[in-house]
């Protein structure tokens, strides 16, 4: 049995089709399983990381776990874990953690990669750069006129389809040797102003990028992150426009297979900018 936290959000209902697709037994952890829309086969599960007592139940019979990362709220799962005698965890994490200077942002992913190192259960660590899906912020405004307000439009990063991270990280479940690190981006290595001008050529709509203060693009991310998260957001996309994210042939090598390009992820997410 394979449990699958997060299993709602945007690489974890990947991974779920992706370990179904296998012939895997999932067991998918939700706060509300009524309302999770997981597919057929899915053994939901309610519990939620920050609660610990419901997550012994959840553990019982699992010999393998992806865990989403929830800052200050790993250890009750690792010690469930170990209980439960779970044999592997793959942890999402982030390439934050391989920077010079890792930042807010990175300093909690490596908390956690250091947590579940320090548990004694084999382990295996994803660190996706930044998802394409963060994108989807800019749906309202592509819907309503084409035009996407943001600051630094030449900073120029490599964003990953969340299909991909849910690849790799099935791949790993599967692997039989724990143990690896993946370091994943995208096929291109892309600024804002290229990947608005992707969606409108792939949607066949008007579409525009519009410098506009870094204070006012700062204002929107604390509507979802704290001061110190949405500061690094902005000073690393501020310094990409210098020092542009490289591409990495981690997906390639690993799948068999190349990344999902910018435009593949637009035309997957079509109805969120046009509906």
């Amino acid at each position: 049995m394979i449990l699958v936290t997060g299993a709602t959000g945007n690489v974890g209902r990947n991974l779920v089709r992706e370990l179904l697709a296998a012939g895997e037994d999932v067991r998918a952890l939700t706060r509300d399983p009524a309302t999770a829309d997981l597919p057929d086969g899915v053994d939901a599960v309610p519990g939620d990381l920050t609660r610990p007592e419901t997550l012994p139940a959840a553990l019982h019979g699992v010999d393998r776990a992806f865990l989403f990362p929830v800052h200050g709220a790993l250890d009750a799962f690792l010690a469930a874990a170990r209980q439960a005698g779970t044999g592997h965890i793959v942890l999402l994490s982030s390439d934050s953690v391989t920077f010079t200077e890792p930042g807010w942002i990175g300093e909690q992913h490596l908390a956690c990669e250091q947590a579940v190192a320090d548990s004694g259960i084999p382990w295996t660590f994803v660190r996706p750069t930044v998802f394409m899906a963060n994108d989807l912020a800019w749906a309202d405004q592509i819907r309503n006129g084409g035009t996407v307000r943001g600051v630094y439009g030449t900073g120029a990063t490599a964003p990953v389809d969340e299909r991909d991270i849910a690849a790799v990280a099935a791949h790993a479940l599967l692997a039989p040797s724990p143990g690896k690190t993946y370091e994943l981006t995208g096929t291109e290595t892309l600024s804002q102003i290229d990947r608005v001008r992707v969606i409108g050529a792939t949607l066949g709509i008007p579409t525009r990028f519009e410098e506009v203060p870094r204070e006012t693009v700062r204002r929107r991310l604390l509507d979802r992150l704290p001061a110190p998260a949405a500061d690094f957001l902005l000073d690393q996309l501020a310094a990409s426009r210098t020092t542009p994210t490289p591409t990495l042939p981690t997906t390639r090598t690993t799948l068999g297979r190349p990344a999902h390009t910018y435009a593949d992820w637009v035309a997957h997410h079509a109805t969120a900018f046009t509906r």
